[in-house]
């Protein structure tokens, strides 16, 4: 049986353009927020947690630059990160996968195309409008920026789409298509009709004063989403070929279940029997029960229906036997992007044996069982993780990666 290796790692998010800075600031409690720039269109505030300091000609020349959404670009950019990273010098182009995820692709092109044609007519509309809103060119830029010629696809399955993407590229290589996967996921968050669209349908709440009460995931208090943006990239690679080439070996992609709720466009089933069977596939694919696994890190979006359900299903799989965080307190809810982040948290605990706060959480919804860490990092003595990713229409993701 093919073992496929997590060997690199690379992240553009709102707690830094590294993963050395994005692990600090989840190991702090950082929230990144800020009032969105359409907040009084609301009547009230709408907060989300943005990239700053992003330059993509550090990573773009600025033809292709000009002619890609920054979705397109925080990938590229992640994905250069984990390919250093995983020092593997030059990739076999027709050995190496690319598979990313995004939910919103270049929704933020054609936002502002729809706007400048509105102003000015047909002359304001951009030329490359589609290369720069297709949802594969995300992964379409990165097999251009190394010039590669293994598969190329792209997953869309709303919040679940990178660890999709994840558990897709692992069967690839498990099943002899690739040696080497990029794998992952990106969004741009900063789209302003999207935004608005999710304060109106009630998943981002308007009436808090307090950026850091915005998400609270867990919390008995929570109200909802906040939107996030960035990308994550791993670099998946057949195991004997990663110790052949004295590769670092971060951790093991070990199980991976992917299934759906069928039961409502936005809400969980509500006896989360879906997301327990999801978490359970992944553990039976993986060969581990759940006492040998020592931590989760939740979807946790802070939303009511949302979270109560993924409370019940960590209660029925785990009970007290876990501990559990989310970080979308911290980078808010980044979409593609959610699953993967929450891989790199899961493989920094795996590193340094303690699981990052919730961040905003203080006062913990009492009908959970298993341990979350407030304020500071949790120690855990574990060899194996569980990440989720449960989206829109029942999207249903989790993945179990353990040490080498």
């Amino acid at each position: 049986m093919t073992t496929v290796a997590i060997t690199g790692q690379g992240v553009i998010s709102s707690l830094g353009l590294t993963i050395p800075d994005f692990c600090a600031g989840l190991d702090k409690a950082t929230v990144a927020v800020e009032a969105t720039p359409w907040s009084a269109e609301t009547g009230g505030h709408l907060y989300y947690s943005p990239v700053t300091g992003f330059d993509p000609t550090h990573w773009l020349d600025e033809r292709t630059e000009r002619g890609s959404d920054r979705f397109a670009q925080y990938a590229v950019a992640a994905a250069a990160e984990a390919v250093a990273d995983c020092g593997i010098g030059q990739l076999d182009p027709l050995r190496t996968a690319v598979v990313m995820g995004t939910s919103m692709a270049g929704a933020a092109t054609l936002a502002g195309a729809q706007e400048a044609y509105d102003a000015g007519g047909y002359g304001s509309v951009p030329k490359k409008l589609q290369m720069m809103a297709w949802p594969n060119m995300a992964a379409g830029h990165i097999a251009l920026r190394w010039n590669l010629h293994g598969p190329l696809l792209t997953i869309s399955t709303a919040c679940a789409s990178s660890l999709d993407a994840i558990g897709i590229a692992a069967r690839m290589i498990a099943s002899g298509q690739a040696d080497v996967a990029i794998a992952g996921g990106t969004d741009n968050g900063g789209v302003k009709i999207s935004s608005l669209g999710a304060a109106r349908y009630g998943m981002s709440p308007t009436d808090i004063d307090n950026p850091h009460e915005i998400c609270r995931p867990f919390d008995r208090n929570r109200k909802g989403v906040m939107g996030g943006d960035g990308a994550g990239v791993v670099i998946l690679e057949r195991a004997e070929h990663a110790r052949a080439r004295g590769a670092r070996i971060d951790g093991i992609v070990r199980g991976y279940g992917s299934l759906s709720d069928g039961y409502h466009p936005s809400s969980p089933d509500p006896s989360a029997r879906w997301e327990i069977a999801a978490m359970q596939a992944a553990q039976t694919d993986a060969g581990l029960h759940p006492g040998e696994i020592g931590a989760v890190v939740a979807h946790g979006t802070g939303t009511p229906v949302g979270d109560a359900a993924e409370i019940l299903a960590i209660n029925t799989v785990f009970g007290e036997s876990v501990c559990a965080t989310s970080i979308k307190g911290h980078v808010g809810h980044t979409a593609g992007a959610a699953g993967v982040m929450g891989v790199i948290t899961g493989l920094h605990t795996l590193a340094t044996r303690a699981l990052p706060p919730t961040a905003s959480t203080t006062d913990l919804e009492p009908d959970i069982q298993f341990r979350v860490p407030l304020g500071s990092p949790g120690s855990v003595d574990l060899d194996a993780f569980q990440v989720n990713a449960f989206g829109f229409a029942g999207q249903n993701a989790s993945l179990v990666i353990s040490r080498d």
